[in-house]
């Protein structure tokens, strides 16, 4: 078992290890009830399994619940989704596109700004 004091993390072994296909990832999740009963949550969420990674999965786990946290074997702590990873070849520009938003930036998304002038 892995205890996890409150406010600190640990990495925690899951005992898997998987070989995925060129070009996809997976994505480590947290799961809500733990979240919401507990505090347990996964603070680089989602955390990124590559390709080419072929060791043990482990997932970093913060409690920042109130009460120590107990991790045992066969304990659902994360979820996964297997996603596609786009690979792409940057452009350097000195200009970009204008848009509605602008910089508009935290909060800004769903308000509605004027392009000026």
């Amino acid at each position: 078992p892995v205890v996890i004091a409150p406010g600190a993390r640990a990495l925690v072994p899951t005992g898997l290890a998987i070989a995925l296909p060129p070009d996809f990832e997976l994505q480590i999740r947290p799961r809500s009830g733990l979240a919401l009963k507990h505090g347990i949550v996964i603070p680089n969420s989602p955390g990124t399994i590559d390709s080419d990674y072929r060791g043990e999965i482990q997932v970093i786990v913060l409690n920042a619940g109130t009460a120590a946290f107990e991790v045992t074997r066969g304990m659902r702590i994360a979820q996964a989704v297997l996603a596609p990873v786009s690979r792409l070849v940057w452009q350097e520009t000195d200009d970009l596109d204008r848009t509605a938003r602008e910089a508009g930036g935290f909060g800004s998304t769903g308000l509605d700004f004027p392009m000026g002038n």
